[in-house]
Formats: structure tokens, sequence, C-alpha cells
């Protein structure tokens, strides 16, 4: 779909529709009231009537409204004004994009773009009136025979703002939700596939695919023969129950100096996590195919990164293997030797990640990198602590973490850091090794970050749990979330704008 931005009077506009908003209790919004004037009084006589009251998801569709340009008005409930709220803006979108599809609008200017959310500019509601009509018109059919597609659906819409002085900053919007959309598209589509395709040769032929369409991007594949040279023994030794050997994707975008220290961003990438030896319940088992959704979100990352050819340079890892129970397979009670050197005693193999992001984690040294972030679907004590709607974030270094933390408010990609104190530290030692690849149930969040942080002492740090958030659980809306594009795109677009600045 085409998005545009233009700054009008709403009642001079020719379209197939105009979308303007009421509040609760049947008020019109300034957008609705200079059509209600036109009008000579016609969309109040409708509010007095009780047509619509303004609350949030109500639509009111209107054919030939009197003195009006427009063939269509559509009316879009909004709640209370001063209460309106960042998710209650992403719902009226979606409910705008589902109602305009449904009645066969091809084009529609909207001008709940001009809406006031506490704290927010128009940059945002730009922005994210993108990326939530876009994701609103997501779906993974692929596999369906029969297609339900709209006939006559949404093909351009354009957002109004309220002076000409806030175009430039609407345009930069457009650009960056546009992009950080078809990032967040590719990060759904990666993880919805499912696991008898999506396996980690898999991973590795769309990275290479991302690096014929960006000049910008050079992909390497190392392989189990590779890994094995480079001592990489834990993330082999998670693999080693599949048929479906490990690779680990390794894209290079170069849009900064040569001499520019490369962020680096390593997403785990389990295709399918039965659990291994230490097997899950049956109960949504199916949902173990989202476990490479930290590699999902890098992988989209690099693709909205491309596309706004910022001028950094990042390396996006996917570290892609399948965790699955044989013969072959590693055991609890098993210890492994990291390719650091330091050893790790396995009390559950269904602690896979974190085995598999530790030899990883000592690959990106060569980078010396300006930072690294790794991403992963890592423990369920996160869902159990911060639900589905917010990510968590752990990190020794406050400057990053910061940074980290405003890019997550800038995007409303939500994320909350934890603490990572020594005393956690504790719960890992093992008698017979360096640590154990658990800490029991307690803070099984910091314990995994704990983990981790062993084998980062060269650069900066930050660990993202996105257990909760890379995907829906079951439901009419199962399947990816496409986070944390956003956050990660954002930090990106943050970090190039203090290159620059620094020029």
């Amino acid at each position: 779909m085409e998005f545009l931005v233009k700054s009008g009077s709403p009642e001079k506009q020719r379209s197939a529709c105009i979308v303007v908003g009421v509040f609760e209790p049947r008020r019109l919004s300034g957008a609705a009231e200079l059509l209600d004037e036109i009008s000579d009084g016609y969309l109040t006589a409708l509010l007095r009537r009780g047509d619509i009251e303004g609350k949030v998801g109500q639509v009111l569709f209107l054919h030939h409204v009197p003195n009006v340009p427009s063939e269509r008005v559509l009316l879009v409930g909004c709640g209370k004004e001063r209460e309106l709220t960042e998710t209650q803006y992403k719902q009226i979108i979606a409910k705008t994009i589902a109602t305009l599809n449904d009645t066969g609008s091809l084009e529609a200017i909207c001008f709940l773009s001009e809406l006031h959310i506490k704290g927010r500019d128009t940059y945002w509601a730009v922005r994210q009136a993108v990326e939530s009509a876009q994701d609103s018109l997501y779906s993974f059919d692929q596999f369906k025979t029969n297609k339900d597609k709209s006939r006559r659906p949404l093909r351009k819409l354009t957002f109004n703002v309220p002076s000409r002085k806030e175009l430039p900053r609407a345009e930069l919007a457009l650009q960056h939700g546009i992009a950080i959309a078809s990032g967040s598209k590719d990060c759904k589509d990666l993880a919805n596939m499912p696991p008898n395709i999506c396996t980690p040769l898999y991973l590795a032929e769309q990275a290479q695919a991302l690096a014929e369409r960006f000049d910008k991007i050079e992909t390497e594949i190392v392989d189990t023969e590779q890994m094995t040279e480079l001592k990489m023994d834990s993330y082999l030794a998670v693999a080693r129950g599949s048929d479906n050997p490990a690779y680990m994707s390794i894209m290079r975008y170069n849009g900064g100096e040569a001499d520019q220290k490369p962020i680096v961003l390593v997403g785990k990438g389990l295709t399918f996590d039965s659990g291994g030896i230490s097997l899950k319940p049956g109960a949504g088992m199916d949902e173990m195919k989202y476990d490479m959704g930290g590699a999902a979100s890098v992988f989209g990352t690099m693709k909205a990164l491309a596309k706004l050819d910022l001028p950094i340079n990042v390396i996006g890892i996917l570290a892609g293997a399948e965790n699955m129970p044989s013969s072959n397979a590693y055991r609890p009670g098993d210890i492994l030797t990291t390719m650091s050197g330091q050893t790790v005693e396995v009390l559950n193999t269904d602690a896979e990640g974190r085995l598999v992001l530790c030899d990883v984690l000592t690959y990106v040294e060569r980078f010396e990198p300006e930072c690294v972030v790794d991403i992963a679907t890592l423990t369920g004590a996160c869902i159990m602590a911060l639900g589905h709607n917010i990510s968590a974030m752990l990190s020794p270094h406050k400057g990053l973490a910061h940074e980290l933390l405003t890019a997550a408010t800038q995007s409303s990609d939500k994320a909350w850091q934890l603490p990572m104190d020594d005393e956690f530290q504790k719960q890992i030692e093992s008698p017979f090794a360096d640590m154990a690849n658990i800490g029991g149930r307690p803070a099984g969040t910091i314990t995994a970050a704990c983990f981790l942080s062993r084998f980062t002492k060269k650069y900066n740090w930050a660990h993202l749990d996105v257990a909760g958030t890379a995907w829906r659980p079951a439901g009419a809306n199962k399947g990816s979330t496409g986070r944390p594009v956003p956050l990660l795109t954002q930090f990106l677009i943050n970090r190039s704008e203090n290159e620059n600045s620094e020029v």
C-alpha cells in the first residue's frame, strides 16, 4: 500500500473517503467540525440521534455528505479526548484500515494523524500509523489453498498533518515507518514459517538472498565443519541431536566509514526447540518454531537498515540450530567446553539457547565491536515476570542500557530493565564445571543473562529476552509480532544520527 502525507483542510479534500474522529461522548474532532460546518450540521444531527457515541472501535460510514467534496466520510470513535493512549491510537488506526478495506475504498485521506497523544508529536503519530496499518493488513497464508483476499483493498492512504512546517518531519516518519514495517513483515514471515521448511539452512539461504538484494550487505555462512575448527563445541552440542545441521549466518551491513567499529546484533535461531532430552510438554509445542524469533528480528532489522541506508556499520548474526532428542543428542550431566575455553555443566537440555549464544558471543570478539546486543526467546520466566507486552533488557553497561530503553520508548516497542547484581551469579555455580547452564527457578531470566555475561567481558553488551513478545500465543491473532524490529531499528537510527553529529 502507498502512504503519503500532506497538509490541508478537510472540507477541501477530494478523495474516495475522508477519515475523521469522534470523541466520547458524541463530540466531533477538529477536522470533523469543519466537515460539519460545510454540511450544515449533518454530522451533529447524526450524533444527536445516537448513531455513534465515539467509543474506541466504533465506526460510522457515510455516503454523499452534503457539500463535502469526498465521496465518503468515515467517522471513527476515538474515546475520551484527554485520555487517548498510544495503545488506543494504534487500535483506532487498525480499525480504520479494516473498515476501509471491507468497504472497497481504494484511497483515503486520514485526519486521525492529527489526534493528540500525550507526550507524542506528529512524527510519532504518522510513523505509528504506518506501522499499525501494515501490521493490521498482515496475514500469513502461504500454505492456504483458499486465500481470503479483499476484493477492492485499500491502495493509497494519505495522512494529514496540522501545518506545512510539520511536513518534513512527517515525511521522515513515513520513511522510517515504511522501512520498519517492511522489516517487521520479513521478521513475521520468517518466524511464522513451519519448522519443516524453516531449518537452519533455510535461515542461511534467506540471509544470502538479502545480500543479493542490497549492495551494502554481505553474507558469510559458517557451517558445522567450520564451527568444529573454531571449537564452538557448546553450539554444536545443541545441534547434535538433529538431522538438520547448524549454520551461523553473518550479515555485514557496510554503511559507515571503513574504520568505524560495527554494532553487532546476535539473534538466537532455534528453528525448532523440542527441549531435547529434557523434552517439553506436548501442549503448545508447535509454538517452539518461534524459538528463532531473535534471529528473525535481526533479519528484519537488517532489512529495515538497508532500506533506510543508514551511515553505520552493523553485523547481524543468525545463530541457527535445531534442538531435538535422539541417541546422539547431548544429555543432562554432560560437561561442554565452550569456544572461550570455559566449561559448562548441562543440567537441562531445554536451556539450550544460552549454549548456542555463548559461543557466538565469543566469536564476535574478532569484529572488535562498538557494542553487542543479543536477542533471544530465552526464558519462560520472562513471561512470568513481564507478560506478553514488555521485553526484558539486561546489561551491565549503563550507557547501552539507556540507549536501548530510550529506543524502546521512542518506538513504542516496550522493554524493561531487570537487575544483574553479582549475587545472581552464585545461582549458576557448578561443583563440576565453571558454571551450570541453569540457576534454578528463582530469577530465571536474570540468571540466564548472568550466564551470557560471562562471555562478554571484552565489549559493551546487552541482552533482550523476547520470549513473551516475539509471538502471540494460541488464539485468533496467533503468530509472530515482528518485535523487537522497531526497537532495534530505532536504536540504529539513533546511533547513526549520533555518528553524523560527530563528523
